[in-house]
């Protein structure tokens, strides 16, 4: 590139960020006005390569060197390219938060990526799933640390820059193996926090001539107790542990391919680890909450473009097809299923609190509340009151400055010209009167939602009333009601939730059925995929099957002396989905080569008897699988399958919930 068209670029640059400055800052303003508590946003605006690098690496401008970044670049650019694809922004988990524009596009995507961002940034501010992560450290930093402390190895004359290259590709087929449920401490930090012996203590003790006494100052009691005078197998872990990568860091070895046998990790082998393990404990809340993170920023991208005329009058439409673009994307699109089910949510929280207060009138029952009670004029009367649905100059004074709703010291500065009112006029309004005029039941395209309540939801409500406080019409019970109720409920929950119990609690039969989901599956009977059943629970499973541990099988450690020679037993923890074997098979090779010796694996498989099948086909039936218990095993030479009793393996499979998401009548 010339240096005419870099200097062009820049200046570019800098007059779409001069012109984004405004709808940054206000933004920001609105965004704590509704309530939300975000970190600090940067914005950055970059080219179309750059944004590509950025998406690559994660969101961040330095990472270590790897061949991933490339491949993962290089997709990005053919997405781009070829399938029509469009980059609007990425945002990192950072304090500040980190936010990068795409220079080329319009502005009313920048506006709505703004939007966006800042409920982003409130999500990783206060979802308790981003504060597993030790103390919120700068992220940006430490990857760079990251990066450069590899560069350094790979530039090692004595270590082999392919070596490194190697040994991260093992550790990243892994890097999903971690304990998400649990909050990231150092592979060195025992249990109880105290820093344990790096170099494996269990496999060094028979060399050494020590007294007992002295073992038994040196050595903790729990290692301890696992021996026994018979000298029987000591099995590590006591129970089964998730976090694979910790546990190759104090256990593991490498494979020395000339030597042909396990040697202690070089210094740089276990740092690399290490490293890895905690970008991948930093990453695991952003898999973990992908659904939630990405409705909650869509809905309150929503309501600021649309609702609150973000978009100006000449941005709207293109802002229309550049929500209808990413709401509309084939497959499970998070965006689309995270901002309905957090409206559902808002409308459900704001349902029960309406029929509270018309449960409280008098002669109105669970029994006779769907015929005594006119919902159309019900959703009327909670309309926002005219003087907050549309505020404009010269509407100001007829807002009330000691009216709770109304944020007097603003209105006293709009009232001196000092606020654009036409295009801000929320500024005004308090938390409460912000509630009132989006208020979710008022909306049209909610109207129904209070009609459709079921005589079992009324019902459910009344058992916890009291009769402490009765009304004597609807107009005066609805004047109680809490407009901020369906917010509040939503903030409690973005604090509390990741994907899983978002989707365990809140994906009801009533959203389901109302939003027409449905599972499909392969048949064996026919050859294809077909729609298999729209039942609820089947959904469901389906739903919270593709979440779980990320939608990557589960994997644990259950033995790190199986049969007393050393080798690694994993475990599948069996959710009705079988392993690709060929898929574990390459798998089983890369932990050998962290292991340094034998590494097994159980788990459960399906097997259809091929008679089955042919009888299947003729009837238009699907087969019934049998499951069978499995150990994978690989030596460093050869992979071999043999068959466990199902006494063996019945542990892995999975029990308070079961994820079979094959109905029991298959539909046509």
């Amino acid at each position: 590139m010339s240096k005419v068209n870099r200097d062009t670029d820049r200046i570019e640059a800098k007059r779409q960020a001069t012109s984004l400055e405004e709808p940054a800052s206000e933004a920001g303003a609105l965004t704590r006005k509704l309530g939300l508590d975000p970190y600090e946003v940067k914005y950055w605006i970059v080219d179309y390569d750059e944004m590509n690098q950025l998406i690559a690496y994660g969101g961040f401008q330095e990472r270590y060197p790897h061949w991933r970044w490339g491949m993962a670049y290089d997709r990005q650019q053919k997405q781009n390219q070829f399938l029509g694809g469009k980059a609007f922004e990425i945002v990192n988990n950072d304090d500040p938060a980190h936010a990068f524009l795409q220079e080329s596009n319009d502005v009313a995507d920048q506006k709505a990526v703004i939007t966006h961002v800042e409920a982003h940034a409130d999500f990783f501010a206060n979802n308790e799933w981003f504060g597993m992560f030790g103390d919120r450290p700068e992220a940006a930093a430490m990857l760079a640390r990251h990066a450069e402390r590899i560069e350094e190895y790979m530039a090692d004359p004595e270590i082999s820059r392919a070596n490194v290259e190697r040994w991260i590709d093992h550790v990243l087929c892994l890097e999903d193996n971690v304990d998400q449920h649990t909050a990231f401490g150092e592979s060195s930090v025992g249990e109880e926090g105290e820093s344990v012996d790096a170099e494996a203590i269990a496999d060094r003790l028979g060399d050494l001539d020590l007294s007992q006494d002295v073992v038994r100052e040196v050595f903790d009691e729990e290692w301890l107790d696992a021996q026994n005078e018979e000298g029987e197998a000591v099995s590590i872990p006591s129970e089964p542990e998730e976090d694979l990568l910790g546990f190759l860091w104090r256990h593991g070895m490498a494979y020395d391919e000339e030597a042909e046998k396990a040697t202690d990790y070089e210094s740089w082998q276990r740092d690399v680890l290490e490293l890895l393990r905690r970008e991948a404990y930093y990453f695991a809340p952003q898999k973990m909450t992908k659904v939630m993170n990405e409705g909650w920023a869509a809905y309150w991208e929503s309501m600021m473009m649309g609702e609150e005329n973000f978009a100006g009058a000449n941005e709207f439409l293109h802002y229309a097809d550049h929500q209808a673009r990413v709401l509309a994307s084939p497959g499970l699109n998070p965006y689309k299923l995270g901002k309905e089910l957090w409206e559902y949510i808002e409308n459900s929280t704001n349902r029960r609190e309406v029929i509270e207060r018309l449960l409280r009138v008098e002669g109105i029952s669970w029994r006779n509340i769907k015929e005594v009670v006119d919902f159309e004029a019900v959703g009327e009367i909670l309309e926002p009151a005219p003087e907050i649905n549309s505020i404009t100059p010269e509407t100001l004074d007829e807002l009330d400055p000691e009216d709770p709703r109304i944020d007097s010291e603003a209105l006293g500065r709009a009232k001196a010209g000092e606020t654009d009112i036409e295009a801000y006029p929320w500024k005004v309004l308090t938390y409460e009167g912000l509630a009132e005029r989006h208020y979710s039941l008022a909306k049209p395209q909610n109207r129904g939602f209070l009609a459709r309540t079921t005589l079992e939801e009324t019902e459910r409500i009344s058992r916890y009333l009291f009769d402490d406080a009765r009304y004597s019409d609807v107009e005066t019970a609805l004047a109680d009601v809490e407009y901020t109720a369906g917010w509040e409920r939503m903030t409690e929950i973005r604090a509390s939730h990741n994907d899983v119990t978002f989707l365990d609690e809140f994906l009801t039969e009533e959203f389901i059925e109302a939003n027409d989901y449905f599972t499909y599956e392969y048949t064996r009977a026919t050859g294809d995929y077909r729609v298999t059943s729209d039942d609820y629970e089947d959904v469901k499973k389906k739903l919270m099957l593709q979440f779980t541990n990320f939608g990557k099988p589960t994997i644990a450690v259950y033995d790190g002396n199986y049969n007393n020679r050393n080798e690694l037993l994993l475990g599948h923890q069996y959710n009705g989905v079988a392993l690709n074997l060929q898929t574990a098979r390459e798998t089983l090779k890369r932990v050998f080569s962290l292991w340094g010796r034998p590494v097994n694996l159980m788990t459960i498989v399906k097997e259809v008897n091929e008679h089955d099948v042919e009888v299947a086909k003729r009837r238009s039936r699907e087969p019934e699988p049998e499951e069978r218990g499995k150990l994978l095993r690989y030596d460093g030479e050869e992979t071999t399958i043999e068959d466990l009793a199902w006494e063996e393996v019945e542990d892995l499979a999975a029990t308070d919930v079961d994820y079979d998401t094959k109905p029991d009548e298959w539909l046509a």
